[in-house]
This record gives C-alpha cells, structure tokens and sequence, in this order.
C-alpha cells in the first residue's frame, strides 16, 4: 500500500497540475504547495535515507533559483516555476538533469505544436475575412503563443519518475 502510495503521488499531482494549465494557463499556488509538501511525509513513511533526503532538498532548492531565474528572464510563468522546484524535491540531483531533459524535449515539442496551431488560427481567421497577403505576415510576426509549460513538466516528470529513488529505493 505505502509503496502504491509513493509512486502514485507526484505523477497524479503532476497530471492535475498539466491539466490546469492546459485548461487556464495557471497553476494554483495551493497544488504546487500540496506537490512540495507531500515530498516530506512520503520521505519520512518510505525511510528515505537522510544523505537521500539531503539530494533531494538541494535539488528542489536548485530548481527553485533556476526557476526564478527563469521567471525573471520571462521564459517561464510563477507557476511553472513553482512546480519544477515541487517536483524537484521528489527527483533528488539523481534524477534532476534526466527529469529536466525530458521536460525540455516535451516543453520543444510542446511549443511547435503552439506555434503551429497558432499559425493555422490566423490562417482561418484572415482567410475567413478575406485580404490575406497583407494580414498574414504581419499577424505572423506578432505572434506569441503562450505555452502552458506545466503540461511539458508533468511529462518530463512522469517519464523520469520510472528512474528515480520511488521506483527502486522504496521497498
């Protein structure tokens, strides 16, 4: 049951968080909190070794000032930083660049399929009101999907969980 339990939390929690963001382009404060603090119980129940549970902390706390730096540089929304620096406490530095590679290949992919369909809706819409030439580029140069990068770290994280110390520390 506990362990059922501690593979079970972060991915559901990552799903909630992906399915917000896609629905709103916002991550709630109350979840990305709820995803860090469970970190601490669940390490406790498990008997995480204490060296384990000290990768974790600087691994969440790593994440936390690159999400910051990336919040400030506007490549990421609070939230999406928020949720890198939860989901970090429950990859450890063990798993930190594995979790953060997949989430860049999904957050790639991710913003191309934006892109793209941001490019077809100018499509439809000047097509449908006529004088194309002169619209199309210059909305084209304008655009800026907005990318819910959550859904990106939810998938980077649930194909990264397989690897880390949930799924072969916890007996």
């Amino acid at each position: 049951m506990l362990h059922t339990l501690s593979i079970s939390v972060l991915p559901l929690l990552l799903i909630f968080a992906a399915t917000s963001d896609v629905l709103s382009l916002r991550i709630p404060n109350w979840l990305t909190a709820l995803t860090a603090l469970l970190f601490f119980p669940m390490a406790w129940l498990t008997g995480m070794p204490l060296n384990e549970f000290g990768m974790h902390l600087i691994a969440g706390a790593g994440l936390f000032v690159a999400g910051f730096l990336f919040f400030q540089l506007g490549l990421f929304g609070g939230g999406d930083a928020k949720l890198m620096a939860a989901a970090g406490l429950w990859f450890g530095t063990a798993q930190t660049l594995p979790f953060l590679f997949m989430t860049a290949m999904a957050g790639g992919i991710l913003a191309m399929l934006v892109g793209l369909w941001s490019m077809f809706n100018i499509y439809w819409e000047i097509e449908a009101n006529g004088a194309f030439a002169e619209n199309f580029g210059k909305q084209l140069r304008s655009l800026k999907p907005n990318v819910p990068y959550g859904f990106a770290l939810a998938i980077g994280g649930i194909i990264a969980f397989k690897d880390s110390w949930w799924m072969t520390g916890v007996v």
